[in-house]
C-alpha cells in the first residue's frame, strides 16, 4: 500500500472533537440496535402468547431481523461509499426507527414477521457505516480501541434492555416497548446531524474506481480471501452471540425457575463480562496486534462455552456467565479496526456492512439451530457444540487474515 501526501494529510494525527463526536454518535445508534434485539429476546415469550405464535415463527422474527440487516448492510453500505457516510447513516436510522415503531401496531405474525424485516434492513447500516466513520476520523494509533468503543455502545444498549424489560414489560406490554425503541434512534439522529464526513472520506472520493464498492470485495484472489476470512470470523461471532443470548434468559427460567428479573441479572452479569472484554481487546489489539489478540480471545472462547455448557449451579454459572461473554462478545469491538485496514476508502463501509451482516445473516439461524438442538437433545450440547465453530474461527484467522496494525487507511 503506497501512502501519498494527500493521504498523509487526511490521516488524523490526533483525537478532536470530531472524532469524539464521531464514536459518540456510532455508539449512541450502535445502543439503539443491542437494544431492539434484546427486547425482542426477552419478549418473545409475551409475544408468542399474545399472537398465538409457535417456537419457529418466535424464533423467525430474530431471523427475520437479521438476515433484513444482511439486505440493509449491502446496500447502504454501498451508497455510504458513494455519498457519503453521515449522510447515508442518517437514513439507516430513520428506516429503522419507522420500522420498530410500527412494530407496536402489528394484529398478527405476518404483519410482525415484515416490520421486523424492514427494521432490520435500517439495522444494517448501522454497524458498518458508524465502524468506517470512527476508523477514519481516529488516529492509527487509536484505532482498535475507538472502534471497541463503538462496540460498547452496542453492550450498552443490551444492558439497559436487561434491566429495563422487566420492569417496564408488565406496565406496558410488547407494544409499547416496541414504542421505546424509537426513542434512541433520535437521540443518534440529533448527535448525527452535527457530524461531517471525515478527511480521509472526503480526499478519497473524489476519484472513486469505475468498479462498484461490492467488486472491489472480491476483485482479485488476494482480496477475496480477505473476505472469505471476514465471513467466517464474522459468521461465527454472530452465531455464537445470538444462539447464546436470545435464548439464555428462556433457558435460565425453564431449568432453575428463575422470573424474568432473575433471568435478567443473569444476563446482566455475562453483558458486564462482554463490555469488560470489548475495552481490554481494543487496547491489546492496539499494543500487540490484531492477529494476537483475536486468536486468544478465540481459545478463550472455545474453552469458556465448554466449560458453561457442564455447570448445574447457578452461583457458578453467574460467574462463569461472566467470564464467557469475555470472551465469546469481546472480539465485537475488533472488527471495526480490522476490516478497514483490510479494505480500501471506496469499499470501506461496503465490507464493513456486507462482510458483518452476512456474519448476522447467518448468525440469525444461532437461535433456531441452538433451539432446535436444545430440543432434541439440552441447551447444554447446543452451547458445548459451539467451541467447535470458534476453532474454525481460529483457523480462518491463522490462515487468512493477515496483521495491519498502524497501517495508514488507503
Amino acid at each position: 500500500m503506497s501512502i501519498t501526501a494527500e493521504t498523509i494529510e487526511s490521516v488524523p494525527a490526533s483525537v478532536d472533537s470530531s472524532a469524539r463526536k464521531a464514536l459518540l454518535g456510532s455508539a449512541v445508534g450502535y445502543a439503539m440496535d443491542g437494544f431492539d434485539l434484546l427486547i425482542l429476546g426477552f419478549m418473545l415469550r409475551t409475544i408468542a402468547g399474545d399472537l398465538k405464535l409457535s417456537p419457529a415463527q418466535s424464533a423467525s422474527l430474530v431471523t427475520a431481523t437479521l438476515i433484513g440487516a444482511v439486505l440493509g448492510g449491502i446496500g447502504f453500505g454501498m451508497l455510504s461509499d458513494r455519498l457519503g457516510r453521515v449522510r447515508v447513516l442518517t437514513w439507516s436510522i430513520v428506516l429503522f426507527a419507522v420500522f420498530t415503531g410500527l412494530c407496536a401496531f402489528a394484529q398478527g405474525y405476518l404483519d410482525l414477521l415484515i416490520f421486523r424485516g424492514i427494521a432490520g434492513i435500517g439495522l444494517g447500516g448501522e454497524f458498518g457505516i458508524g465502524m468506517a466513520l470512527v476508523a477514519e476520523a481516529w488516529p492509527a494509533s487509536k484505532r482498535a480501541r475507538a472502534s471497541s468503543y463503538v462496540g460498547l455502545g452496542w453492550q450498552a444498549g443490551v444492558l439497559a434492555a436487561a434491566l429495563v424489560t422487566p420492569l417496564l414489560l408488565p406496565l406496558i406490554g410488547w407494544r409499547g416497548m416496541f414504542a421505546l425503541g424509537v426513542f434512541p434512534a433520535i437521540a443518534a439522529y440529533v448527535i448525527r446531524a452535527s457530524l461531517h464526513e471525515p478527511d480521509v472520506f472526503v480526499a478519497r472520493s473524489k476519484d472513486h474506481p469505475r468498479e462498484s464498492a461490492l467488486h472491489l470485495l472480491v476483485k482479485d484472489g488476494e482480496t477475496a480471501k480477505l473476505s472469505l476470512g471476514m465471513v467466517i470470523l464474522c459468521s461465527v461471532q454472530n452465531f455464537g452471540y445470538y444462539g447464546v443470548m436470545i435464548w439464555l434468559p428462556n433457558y435460565l427460567s425453564a431449568r432453575f425457575g428463575f422470573a424474568l428479573t432473575q433471568s435478567s441479572l443473569w444476563t446482566c452479569v455475562t453483558i458486564a463480562g462482554m463490555a469488560l472484554g470489548i475495552v481490554l481487546f481494543g487496547h491489546i489489539a492496539d499494543r500487540v496486534g490484531r492477529r494476537p489478540a483475536f486468536l486468544g480471545y478465540m481459545s478463550g472462547a472455545a474453552i469458556m462455552v465448554l466449560v458453561y455448557s457442564r455447570l448445574t449451579d447457578p452461583i457458578e454459572l453467574l460467574v462463569a456467565g461472566a467470564v464467557m461473554g469475555f470472551f465469546v462478545n469481546g472480539m465485537l469491538g475488533g472488527y471495526g479496526a480490522l476490516i478497514s485496514e483490510l479494505f480500501p476508502t471506496a469499499a470501506r463501509a461496503t465490507a464493513q456492512n456486507v462482510l458483518f451482516n452476512i456474519g448476522r445473516g447467518v448468525g440469525g439461524f444461532g437461535p433456531v439451530v441452538i433451539g432446535a438442538i436444545a430440543s432434541a437433545a439440552s441447551f447444554e450440547t447446543a452451547i458445548a457444540l459451539l467451541a467447535v465453530l470458534y476453532g474454525l474461527d481460529i483457523v480462518a484467522m491463522w490462515f487468512l487474515i493477515p496483521e495491519r496494525r498502524g497501517a495508514e487507511l488507503a
